[in-house]
């Protein structure tokens, strides 16, 4: 039995997240892709290697021989198409972050709810060894009380144009880069927080390049997550956990694949822990294809999103500015 994954749109995450984790997964082949242009979903497919075209979205949801469908577009579109994909019978896999806001996300996961079908934010830094690890190691009781969680993603996108800083696509520092900050401080938090306060620097009136906001989680600790898509803080992606016993620091656990470093301070000793080079993304095709055809639970399904969604409403809000809308 194989999953049979068709690609909404040529995007230029689809090749890294997809299509190179698909050929060296036997139970995966990736048949299909759409694009708003032919001539670009012809090119797209040529290069890799991809044996359909569809002319729209939409015959490509309406294609028979694909079970399910990987949904990069632009942020205020994902929950359009997704649950588009779910009317047409389709498992899906949607980029992140889910949905525009966290109303949008609670409508597409009663709908994955109500039907029989897997759908699953693309956060596959949570499907690495290195993120279970985190998770494992703060729940162990090792750290003590938890006291204080802090995480980030900080990365330069110089090119205003880009359709991340439009706010018609539901663009937005908080949205591309902070949707990651929120998901960690979530995860290695081990519960959702609340926003207390979020300071924002603009690109222009309505689209943050740059967010900060300090948090509070219903166990008594406290947080704060931090992200740019430009700002002095150029190139930051880190996550730290403090305990009343002893801390841990996480460099790049987003994508560890490229590199990484797990350091614990705990019990009056400081040690290092590595992990596989494999990528992310390939850890993550592995469990939306065992979802799909073992019926294997996923860590980061529609409910899950909600939480995040809510987060991040949250934050637009505590810094004054609106809360993205779909597109």
């Amino acid at each position: 039995m194989s999953l049979r994954i068709g690609v909404l749109g040529a995007a230029r995450i689809a090749p890294a997240a997809l299509i190179k984790p698909a050929s060296s997964n036997p139970s995966v082949s990736v048949d299909a892709v759409a694009a708003r242009s032919p001539e670009r979903a012809q090119a797209f497919a040529t290069r890799h290697g991809i044996p359909r075209v569809h002319s729209s979205y939409e015959a490509l949801l309406a294609d028979p021989d694909l079970d399910a469908v990987y949904n990069p577009l632009p942020n205020g579109l994902h929950g359009r198409w997704t649950r588009a994909a779910l009317e047409a019978g389709k498992h899906v896999l949607c980029e992140k972050p889910f949905t525009a806001n966290a109303a949008e996300a609670r409508e597409i996961a009663d709908l994955a709810a109500a039907s029989d079908r897997v759908v699953m934010e693309a956060f596959h830094y949570r499907y690495h060894p290195l993120a279970l690890r985190v998770e494992e190691i703060v729940a162990s009781g090792e750290l003590g009380t938890l006291q204080r969680v802090e995480t980030a993603l900080c990365f330069p996108l110089p090119k205003f144009s880009d359709i991340r800083y439009d706010y018609g696509l539901a663009g937005g520092a908080t949205m591309d880069a902070g949707c990651y900050a929120v998901h960690m401080a979530r995860v290695f938090g081990g519960e959702t927080p609340s926003v207390v306060s979020a300071s924002a620097k603009l690109r222009s009136p309505r689209v943050d390049r740059a967010m900060t906001a300090e948090l509070a989680y219903p166990s008594g600790h406290t947080g704060r997550i931090e992200c740019s898509m430009w700002s002095s803080s150029l190139l930051k992606i880190s996550a730290k956990v403090i305990g009343s016993r002893g801390s841990l620091a996480v460099l790049n656990p987003v994508a560890p694949q490229a590199y990484h470093r797990l350091s614990v301070r705990a019990s009056g000793a400081r040690r290092t822990e590595r992990f596989p080079r494999r990528a992310s993304y390939a850890y993550q095709l592995d469990a939306f294809a065992a979802a799909v055809l073992k019926g294997e639970p996923v860590k980061t399904p529609a409910a899950d999103a909600v939480e995040t969604m809510t987060v991040i409403d949250e934050i637009y809000r505590a810094a004054g500015l609106p809360l993205r809308e779909p597109s």
